[in-house]
């Protein structure tokens, strides 16, 4: 079979969303929103068509890596790097993964930004949505297409950049559509975040061109195998530099910061980015970098622990946010956490598997919590149409319902409650995704949760219960947030006529539901169902799968079972009533304010770094640029210096009583001799003729003496 036709798509990957992108950039204000989320929508399609095409083609190649290059492009010296697809089974899984999921929140994103733009009176940004979108996809295909670090690092820079310009979408604006540069403020903070992993990417970068002479990865792993010793100083600095990068993009301990107030852009973007591209560049970076990681099994140890603290400690911070999408970013720290511990245990296949189900469930849970809040929204906009028709009848009523206006908050969970009845498929869906993230048989985060615990417990004790506690955690405060939702009465009039979502929206719910049902079964723990494992193994090398346990399974789903039950008894037994403080505040005291506020992270963060890097720079500006630097050296010692010595050194002594002094008596001496010529020239014959006589004695006397 010939192949070469299938692999001469591979740049279709970058450029169907490119194409994508300048055809709304260049009409799509002339355009209608269906057509411009359509050309959005269909660019993205064509990327996951291409994508599986070519998983089609490897698997049909047996499963060999391909390369299929684009040009040429950095050939300076001993750095000689084509910008080059490379087609594996790792890359081809996360094309798979970014293209579908991204397809379908193209189309969801369509029928959510109809209603968005609309709400916050700003249709024109309608297609300037879709083009950062088909954007951010581009980016994320150059990441994990790319055959060099250099390639794989253009993408991480291009996800950044489409991360910032999508938190900050609103960006002179709240999340409630109030002037604000709250948006701004958490696009500048993701930004910075994530630069600060960006330096650790770039130094294990320059290590391995310094060491190595390249970095295209087959020469760099060729380079780390042929180093003498195991935990060599180099390959420890290398992956722990890259660690880095991988907190800052992966949102790990101490860089996570940035992700929850990734909320602040629009619902599909928090899909996008929390689900299927960004945050699970880091984990692709580790797994792609395996046979560095396995050659520093004392970075492994750090990576894996890392994962195991972040998801925990995330976890713990979910049990006390009331934003419904605020809880599922922390549970995207908390997952990704046992994702990056996976990985840095070398259980590659059950970090990658995990990725991959967490893609369909929590994409459909962000998805899900923007349908609610347009529920709400759609409510609390019937609401303030139905006021306006009173409004000069009933005058008072009008500014109660105006100042109401101002602080309703539609993804506050205690705004809610009762959506079970107004906003049925949205419920059923969100129930779907929420039994797969707390890990219940048989959806699909059962199999790739139990998975990674099941590595852990064999390798690493400590990781095993560390992430067997953030487990239930999860399940508890997945059932909180149902219960809080969906049931008990409506706690505010939004929510009592919260509507239903469109079809454009639900329809691609209910096709990740099914994923996140059916998606376990790319890799069951038995022999001859880990699919997902076999086909990995083609880049990975040959892997032990371990047999299916049932005391670990056993143990996680009592667990969770056991934290949706206390979840039930503490938010659904009892619904809560208007106004009513959470259950958990005062038995809990200070550990739930802690929780509450996020364990103090980000004022410690100001307390310790921000503040004093403020005050430094204000320091540094007012202190050391300004008063010393402006008013003492330029003004004082420069300017000061200058004007003494143009005033007193050369304007008094050089030119007044130098230069015009010796000009004086240039003046001086001509009028003396002037003075005394003119005497001679005094007009008498007599004096004329006497100064002959003298004149022809003196010539003869000099001729006769001579």
């Amino acid at each position: 079979m010939h192949l070469e036709p299938i692999y001469s798509l591979a740049p279709l990957l970058v450029f169907a969303p490119l194409t994508g992108l300048l055809l709304n950039l260049l009409f799509g204000r002339r355009w209608s929103e269906t057509v411009v989320g359509a050309v959005a929508s269909l660019a993205s399609g064509v990327t996951f068509v291409v994508s599986v095409l070519l998983t089609y083609a490897l698997a049909a190649g047996g499963g060999e890596t391909v390369r299929a290059p684009l040009a040429q492009w950095i050939h300076v010296g001993s750095l000689q790097l084509d910008w080059t697809f490379r087609v594996d089974s790792l890359s081809t899984t996360m094309m798979l993964v970014v293209s579908g999921v991204g397809t379908l929140i193209h189309i969801y994103a369509i029928g959510y930004m109809r209603e968005d733009v609309r709400f916050k009176h700003q249709e024109g940004r309608f297609a300037r949505f879709f083009i950062f979108l088909n954007l951010f996809i581009a980016a994320m295909m150059i990441l994990v297409s790319g055959d060099s670090y250099l390639t794989l690092f253009v993408g991480w820079e291009g996800v950044g950049l489409c991360s910032f310009l999508l938190i900050g979408f609103w960006f002179e604006m709240d999340t409630l559509g109030r002037p604000s540069w709250a948006n701004s403020d958490a696009a500048k903070k993701a930004f910075v975040a994530n630069r600060i992993g960006d330096f650790g990417f770039l130094i294990a970068a320059f290590l391995m061109f310094w060491n190595f002479g390249s970095l295209q990865f087959d020469d760099v792993f060729l380079g780390a195998s042929s180093l003498s010793a195991i935990n060599s100083p180099l390959t420890v600095a290398i992956t722990l530099f890259l660690l880095l990068g991988v907190a800052g993009k992966s949102a790990q301990i101490p860089l996570y910061v940035w992700l929850p107030d990734a909320m602040a852009g629009p619902t599909p973007v928090s899909a996008l980015i929390h689900a299927a591209t960004m945050v699970t560049a880091g984990v692709y970076l580790v797994a792609r970098s395996a046979p560095m990681y396995a050659a520093a099994p004392a970075a492994q140890y750090l990576v894996a622990m890392t994962g195991a603290v972040t998801a925990l400690f995330a976890a713990t911070i979910a049990v006390g946010q009331y934003d419904i999408k605020k809880v599922l970013a922390y549970s995207t720290v908390s997952q990704l956490g046992f994702m990056v511990a996976a990985v840095g245990m070398g259980a590659y296949v059950a970090g990658m598997f995990h990725l991959v189900t967490h893609a369909f469930f929590k994409a459909l849970l962000f998805l899900s919590a923007g349908s609610v809040i347009l529920g709400l929204e759609r409510g609390h906009h019937h609401l303030a149409h139905a006021h306006h028709e009173v409004k000069k009848s009933k005058k008072k009523e009008v500014k109660s319902h105006e100042e109401h206006e101002e602080t309703f908050d539609p993804g506050d969970m205690r705004n809610m409650g009762g959506l079970r009845s107004s906003m049925p498929v949205t419920f059923w869906l969100y129930i779907v995704g929420a039994l797969a993230l707390a890990g219940i048989f048989p959806f699909a985060g059962f199999w790739s949760k139990d998975e990674i615990l099941l590595d852990a417990r064999l390798h690493f004790p400590a990781v095993y219960w560390l992430l067997t506690i953030a487990a239930f955690f999860t399940a508890f405060y997945m059932g909180r947030q149902i219960w809080m939702v969906f049931f008990g009465k409506s706690r505010t009039e939004a929510a009592a006529r919260a509507e239903e979502s469109p079809k454009v929206m639900t329809v691609p719910l209910m096709v990740l539901a099914a994923l996140s049902v059916l998606g376990g079964g790319l890799n069951l723990p038995f022999k001859g169902f880990h699919q997902l494992g076999h086909w990995l193994e083609y880049t990975l090398g040959k892997i032990e799968f371990p047999p299916f346990d049932l005391t670990v399974a056993g143990v996680s789903t009592l667990l969770a079972l056991t934290a949706i039950f206390i979840s039930w008894l503490l938010y659904g037994r009892t619904p809560l009533e208007a106004g009513q403080p959470d259950p958990l505040k005062k038995p809990l005291g200070f550990l739930f304010t802690g929780m509450e506020n996020k364990w103090f992270v980000d004022e410690g963060y100001f307390a310790v770094i921000i503040n004093p890097f403020k005050k430094l720079s204000q320091f540094l500006a007012d202190i050391i640029d300004w008063r010393f630097w402006h008013d003492f050296v330029h003004d004082t010692v420069i300017l000061g210096t200058y004007n003494w010595l143009s005033a007193i050194a050369l304007d008094r002594y050089a030119d007044q009583k130098g230069i015009d002094a010796f000009a004086n008596w240039l003046g001086a001496a001509t009028r003396w001799i002037s003075q005394t010529i003119r005497k001679a020239q005094n007009g008498f014959v007599r004096s004329y003729a006497l100064a002959v006589t003298l004149g022809v004695v003196v010539i003869l006397g000099y001729l006769i003496l001579k």
